[in-house]
C-alpha cells in the first residue's frame, strides 16, 4: 500500500510538473509582429488602375516552345512602361538584357551600403484553349468592373512589376532619394523556367560584382483560414522553395501474348512500385521553415492550438500526424510523390515489352536528388527497374531573424495591420531561386490578399485583383523601400 501511495506521489508530482512547465511556455509565448506604422500617404489612383489594366493589354504569353511567343508583344509592352512611367526612366538607370529581361537602378545616396533588389516579371502563362467562352472578361481585355481589374497577369504577376513601378514614380514624385541603391528586374520567361531572364540577369550582374543585402520577389500571399487555430489573416513569406524534380520508373523486358502473361508483367512491376512510393511516402519532419512557420503564428493562436505548438518538442509526433492529414500542411514537411504519366501498351492482346512512369517530385531544402533517388530505389526494392532522376534542388533558406526579413514583415503589417506575417516554405518555383548566388536572402511575397478562389484563378479562369488589394500592394512595395533604407 506505501509503495502504491509512493507511486502514485510520484506520477501526481510529475504530473504537475509537466502541467507547471507547459503552462508556462504557453502562457510566455511572445508575439513576434511588429506595431504597425501605418501607411500614411496618396497614391494616383486613376494613374496606376489604368496602367495595369493597359499592361493586361500585351499578350506576352511564355510557351515551353520559345519559337511561339510572340516578341513583337513583348517589345511593344516595354515601349509601353517607358511612356507609363517617365519619372522612372528620367531618374533610373536602366539596361535590357536578353533584350527582354529589364533591371533598374535606383542609386542611392550612401554607396557603403550593399543594395536590395525588387523581382517580379512580366510573362504570363497561356490561356488554356477553348476556355475563352467561360471568362467573364476577355483575358487580355484589362476591363475594370464590378471593383476588379480583370485579365491574365493581374495576379501573376504583372501586378508585381506595375506594382513596383508605380511605387517607385510616386516617390519619385515625392522627391524621395533612397539611402541604398534599390534594383528593379523583371524577367520575361518566368513561367517556363527564368532561363533566358532572371538567370542571365543574375550572370550580368555577378560579372560587375554586386551582392544583394536581399531579394524579394513573388510568392506567399495574405490568405485566411490556412493555419488552424488563427483566425486572422496569415502572410507567408517564402524563406525558400521547394526543388522540382522528375523521376521515371523504367522496366524493359519480353513481351508476348496476353494469352499467356507471367505472375509479374511489366505494367504489374511499375504499378506496384508506384503503389510502394505512395503507401511508404518520404518521412515528415517538422523543422526548416515549416518550423519556423508555426514559431512565428503559434503566438496568435487560440489557446488550446497555442499549448501545442508552445510545446512542439513534447508535441511533435502529434503535431506531424495532424500536418500529414491534409495535402497542403503535409507538402510543409516532407518531399512528395506524384505519379503524373504512366507508358505501357499498344494493343490490348498484347503485353508490353516495355513499361515506365513519370513522378513528379517536389523537395524539402536538404533532401538532395542523389539521396531521393536512393530512396524511391530502397523503397520500391526492384532491380529490374531503373531509376533515373533530374531535375533543381531546393533553394536555400534565408534568415527569419534578420533586418531583412523583419523589413519586409513590419513593411507588410503597415499596409495589413491585422494580419500576422510568418515565413513559410513555397511548394512552386520562381525566379527568386536564381538570385541565391548574389543575395544574402531571397524572399518570395506577393503583397496581396488573396482567397482560396483567387489562387486557383492564378493560371486558371477569370483571373482578377480587386482594385483596392492591387493599391495595397503599390503601398507595401512603397514601405519596403522605405523600411530598407532605415536599416
Amino acid at each position: 500500500m506505501k509503495k502504491l501511495k509512493l507511486s502514485l506521489t510520484i506520477i501526481g508530482v510529475m504530473l504537475l510538473l509537466f502541467i507547471t512547465i507547459t503552462m508556462f511556455n504557453t502562457l510566455t509565448l511572445k508575439s513576434r509582429q511588429p506595431q504597425p506604422d501605418p501607411f500614411n500617404g496618396t497614391l494616383d489612383e486613376d494613374h496606376a488602375i489604368e496602367t495595369l489594366s493597359q499592361a493586361i493589354q500585351f499578350k506576352t504569353i511564355s510557351y515551353q516552345e520559345r519559337s511561339k511567343m510572340n516578341m513583337v508583344e513583348f517589345s511593344s509592352f516595354l515601349s509601353f512602361l517607358e511612356k507609363s512611367f517617365p519619372k522612372v526612366y528620367q531618374n533610373l538607370e536602366m539596361e535590357k538584357v536578353n533584350d527582354y529581361a529589364l533591371v533598374y537602378r535606383w542609386k542611392g545616396s550612401n554607396q557603403e551600403k550593399s543594395p536590395v533588389g525588387l523581382t517580379s516579371h512580366y510573362d504570363v502563362v497561356p490561356v488554356l484553349e477553348g476556355t475563352e467562352e467561360n471568362w467573364e472578361h476577355p483575358p487580355f481585355s484589362g476591363t475594370i468592373a464590378d471593383g476588379k481589374i480583370w485579365g491574365r497577369g493581374t495576379l501573376d504577376d504583372k501586378i508585381g512589376v506595375i506594382g513596383i513601378l508605380e511605387a517607385a514614380e510616386h516617390l519619385l514624385s515625392e522627391g524621395y532619394q533612397p539611402d541604398r541603391d534599390i534594383y528593379f528586374m523583371f524577367g520575361y520567361d518566368e513561367e517556363i523556367g527564368g532561363d533566358e531572364g532572371a538567370s542571365e540577369i543574375v550572370r550580368t550582374l555577378n560579372k560587375r560584382g554586386i551582392n544583394f543585402d536581399f531579394v524579394l520577389d513573388e510568392g506567399g500571399a495574405i490568405v485566411e483560414n490556412m493555419v488552424p487555430g488563427v483566425d486572422k489573416p496569415v502572410g507567408v513569406v517564402g524563406i525558400s522553395e521547394k526543388g522540382s524534380a522528375t523521376a521515371e520508373l523504367m522496366i524493359e523486358g519480353s513481351g508476348g501474348h496476353s494469352s499467356q502473361p507471367k505472375n509479374r508483367t511489366n505494367i504489374g512491376r511499375i504499378a506496384s512500385a508506384i503503389s510502394k512510393l505512395e503507401e511508404t511516402q518520404f518521412p515528415a519532419d517538422l523543422q526548416g521553415p515549416g518550423e519556423d512557420l508555426f514559431e512565428f503564428v503559434a503566438p496568435e493562436m487560440s489557446f488550446g492550438m497555442k499549448y501545442v505548438f508552445a510545446n512542439k518538442l513534447m508535441f511533435e509526433p502529434v503535431i506531424e500526424r495532424i500536418l500529414l492529414q491534409q495535402p497542403a500542411s503535409a507538402a510543409l514537411i516532407r518531399t512528395t510523390v506524384a505519379p503524373t504519366i504512366f507508358h505501357a501498351g499498344e494493343q490490348y492482346n498484347a503485353l508490353p515489352e516495355k513499361a515506365a512512369a513519370i513522378i513528379n517530385l517536389r523537395l524539402m531544402p536538404g533532401d538532395s536528388l542523389d539521396k531521393v533517388k536512393q530512396y524511391i530505389e530502397e523503397t520500391i526494392d526492384d532491380d529490374q527497374i531503373k531509376v533515373t532522376i533530374e531535375g533543381s534542388e531546393a533553394s536555400g533558406v534565408s534568415s527569419v531573424d534578420s533586418w531583412q526579413f523583419k523589413a519586409i514583415q513590419q513593411g507588410a503589417r503597415n499596409v495589413y495591420q491585422d494580419a500576422v506575417i510568418a515565413p513559410y516554405l513555397m511548394f512552386a518555383g520562381s525566379d527568386a531561386k536564381h538570385y541565391d548566388s548574389i543575395s544574402e536572402n531571397t524572399y518570395r511575397f506577393l503583397p496581396v490578399q488573396l482567397t482560396s478562389d483567387d489562387l486557383n484563378r492564378m493560371h486558371g479562369t477569370n483571373e482578377h485583383i480587386s482594385i483596392e488589394n492591387y493599391l495595397d500592394a503599390i503601398r507595401f512595395y512603397m514601405e519596403i523601400i522605405r523600411e530598407s533604407d532605415k536599416q
